[in-house]
């Protein structure tokens, strides 16, 4: 289906859109008359860029208006020794258990075997689960087998494994590499270090907010006056996002508000943070081919170093380079750089056989570009 037609059925959907869309271009008019020649809002989630590339909403904004992706894919940022690590494992006396989303992800090798799924066709005992619960009734189920199961994810997914450890409901058999991290830490790192970026607002994700809270991106306008707005996955929702932010900025009044109020609030899910607080601690990690983050991971408490692989076996976690060459996945993760930006983007790197991180989770900009757009590389 091309772009055409799916504005098309996206008018159909929802009628609202069309009146909203011309709103959105009757504020930008204002601003533009306001010297905002260039507005550029960010959307922190892969479902938010899905929504935004899949629906065409990028041709529907005025051209004073530039949407971006930001760090919204977990597995994008994962380090690559991770992946290096459970490869070896996967040669031992371990089976490793992995998300789809992760099980091709590239570790630092350029060539030879890259990720889980080259491991496992090449005799590596690695599989794909679909939740942490599916891993413990493996474990559960084989005694005899030794399992690590990747764990990957932002705030969205930490419960699934911090609420089973609490309660006692993880198998001896089986450990956890945690490649957990935050997302509010990434943002103050993102706006300290990049001014280039020139935030005018910024699309916060509604699956991590569901569980920090509305309340944990407060900091955005009160600390650095950017328009925030949480917001839900439908095309509507993000259209009403980029409205709000609008009308802040045009009024100079940068806040930050809830748009998606059924599902997320202003506390979040006090059951789930407390079950993270006692599994978790929170400590400062690497973010794949960006840096070292301040207190943006989450490493297990000394209770439960028991399940962690990395302190079981006495393996460093010590960041190497992963930067892959030619690769320009980080600058796409911080929204410095446009998938088409980068010399590799469906040449060297493709869906099929995916090069750098970005090409490899649904929630990777470059792949959600390569599925969602007619994109041509002479």
């Amino acid at each position: 289906m091309n772009i055409e037609k799916r504005i098309r059925e996206l008018y159909q959907l929802n009628p609202k859109t069309k009146i909203l869309v011309e709103k959105i271009h009757e504020k930008a008019k204002q601003l533009e008359k306001n010297g905002y020649d260039n507005i550029r809002i960010m959307n922190f989630c892969g479902t938010h860029e899905w929504t935004i590339t899949h629906f065409g909403i990028r041709t529907l904004m005025p051209e004073n208006i530039e949407l971006i992706a930001g760090p919204g894919c977990p597995v994008c940022i994962t380090p690559g020794h991770y992946v290096d690590i459970l490869i070896e494992l996967s040669f031992e006396e371990y089976t490793i258990l992995s998300y789809g989303d992760s099980y091709k992800l590239p570790g630092t090798r350029v060539r030879g075997i890259r990720s889980l799924f080259d491991a496992k066709l090449h005799g590596g005992k690695t599989e794909v689960v679909y939740s942490f619960y599916d891993a413990v009734k493996k474990a559960n189920e084989n005694k005899e087998k030794k399992y690590v199961f990747f764990a990957v994810g932002f705030e969205t997914t930490i419960p699934s494994t911090a609420i089973p450890l609490i309660n006692g409901l993880v198998p001896e058999n089986l450990y956890m590499l945690s490649a957990y991290r935050l997302t509010p830490p990434i943002m103050k790192y993102l706006l300290n270090n990049y001014p280039e970026a020139k935030l005018g607002g910024i699309i916060a994700p509604g699956h991590v907010s569901a569980i920090t809270g509305a309340n944990s991106w407060s900091f955005l306008p009160r600390e650095y006056n950017i328009p925030t707005v949480v917001a839900g996955f439908e095309p509507l929702d993000v259209l009403i996002a980029i409205y709000h932010i609008l009308k802040m900025l045009l009024f100079n009044k940068p806040l930050l508000i809830n748009e998606y109020t059924r599902v997320v609030k202003p506390e979040g899910n006090i059951y789930a943070k407390e079950a993270i607080n006692k599994a978790y601690k929170i400590v400062g990690s690497y973010w794949r081919g960006i840096g070292f983050v301040p207190l943006s991971g989450a490493t297990h408490r000394e209770e439960y170093s028991d399940r962690d692989i990395l302190r079981v076996l006495g393996i460093e976690d010590k960041p190497v380079e992963d930067k892959l060459p030619g690769c320009r996945c980080s600058e796409v993760t911080l929204g410095l750089a446009k998938p088409t930006d980068c010399p590799l983007f469906l040449r060297t790197c493709t869906p099929n056989k995916p090069y750098g991180p970005c090409m490899v989770s649904s929630e990777g900009t470059c792949k959600i570009w390569t599925e969602n757009l007619p994109v041509r590389i002479k």
